[in-house]
C-alpha cells in the first residue's frame, strides 16, 4: 500500500510539509488529512504544503486540502499550497476548487503569505489600538 511520503522543515512561525510522492491519488487523502490535521495542532500552527514532487494528484486530494485549507482559516492560522506545477495546475483548473486554494508559485512566496497573514492577525486582535473619531463642531 502507498504511503504519503514527505519531509518537514519548521521555522519560527510555520511548518513547511514537502510531499515526496510523484503520485496523490484518493487512497491517500485518509492519510493526507491525519497528518495536515497532525501540524495544524502543534506549533507552530500555520502550514505550507510545498508540492514540488508531485506530478499527478485526485480531485479528491484536491477536495481535501481545500477543507484542510478551510479548518486552518477557521482556527485563524494559516495555510498555503505551493509549488504547484503546470500539470497539476491544469487538473486543478478543471475543479470547483482552483479559486479556493491559497497558493504560491514559490516556497518562498508562502512563507511571505504566512508571515503577512500572522502580522494582520497581530494587528486584528491587538486590544492596545485606540482611534479616536473626530467630534464635528
Amino acid at each position: 500500500m502507498t504511503q504519503i511520503q514527505y519531509q518537514t522543515d519548521t521555522k519560527e512561525k510555520f511548518t513547511v510539509i514537502t510531499i515526496l510522492n510523484t503520485d496523490l491519488s484518493s487512497n491517500l487523502v485518509p492519510e493526507l488529512a491525519n497528518l495536515t490535521s497532525k501540524w495544524g495542532n502543534t506549533e507552530p500552527k500555520n502550514l505550507v504544503l510545498n508540492l514540488k514532487n508531485v506530478k499527478t494528484w485526485d480531485e479528491a486530494v484536491i477536495e481535501q486540502i481545500a477543507s484542510d485549507q478551510g479548518r486552518f482559516y477557521e482556527k485563524n492560522t494559516s495555510f498555503v499550497v505551493c509549488a504547484i506545477s503546470d500539470a497539476l495546475f491544469d487538473i486543478l483548473d478543471k475543479t470547483d476548487y482552483a479559486e479556493l486554494l491559497n497558493m504560491t508559485p514559490t516556497e518562498s512566496e508562502a512563507w511571505d503569505i504566512v508571515q503577512m497573514e500572522e502580522i494582520e492577525r497581530e494587528l486584528l486582535d491587538s486590544d492596545d489600538m485606540e482611534f479616536e473619531v473626530p467630534k464635528a463642531e
